[in-house]
């Protein structure tokens, strides 16, 4: 199973520019179709998630996708902690330096020296980075399908109600897909 992106969606800020009001953040695991959510207060950062989002997975993970917020070496401990087979596709930060440490280079290190050599697009297209926008669709999907406001008031009810509003996009997904199976041409 190649685990598309860990994402967060946080509500966007009102037109009149005015600070969001502190609220939950939702994390998304897609594979196809959403696999794991969480919501967490906005106190908590992006890479502390990933590990409750790995947990949620069903089948085996060969592949992490995730923006520039998950770089760094809690996210790579937590990818290793899942297995060495893993691979971490995570864009390093443009400050980024390689570690340094003695031994075989990192995945980091291997995708700053491709960087470096290729340049940051020819990385893109080398690693299929690009499968990221499958969650950034996604996100847009729950925003205009699943309202982006929680009606709930507690914070165990609002998970609830995602954990809902989860199920019901991946049923609408599972019904707009089209179950294609590949005939035999038969010559007579």
């Amino acid at each position: 199973m190649e685990l598309n992106g860990a994402q967060s969606y946080v509500r966007p800020r009102g037109a009149d520019s005015q600070p969001r009001a502190a609220g939950p953040t939702s994390s998304f695991a897609v594979s196809g179709m959403i696999v794991a959510q969480t919501l967490t207060d906005q106190d908590a950062d992006d890479p502390s998630q990933l590990a409750p989002l790995l947990d949620q997975a069903d089948d085996p993970i060969g592949r992490v996708t995730a923006d520039g917020a998950y770089d760094g070496a809690p996210t790579d401990q937590t990818i290793a902690a899942y297995g060495d087979g893993i691979e971490g596709v995570i864009p390093p930060r443009s400050t980024a330096v390689p570690s340094g440490d003695p031994g075989w280079p990192t995945q980091r290190d291997r995708h700053l020296a491709m960087m470096a050599e290729q340049g940051r697009l020819s990385w893109q297209v080398a690693t299929d980075y690009g499968q990221r926008s499958l969650i950034e669709t996604t996100l847009g999907r729950c925003k205009a399908l699943i309202e982006p406001r929680l009606r709930a008031r507690g914070f165990a009810a609002q998970q609830t109600e995602a954990t809902i509003g989860v199920a019901v996009l991946n049923r609408m997904l599972a019904a707009g897909r089209p179950k294609s199976v590949r005939v035999q041409r038969v010559i007579a």
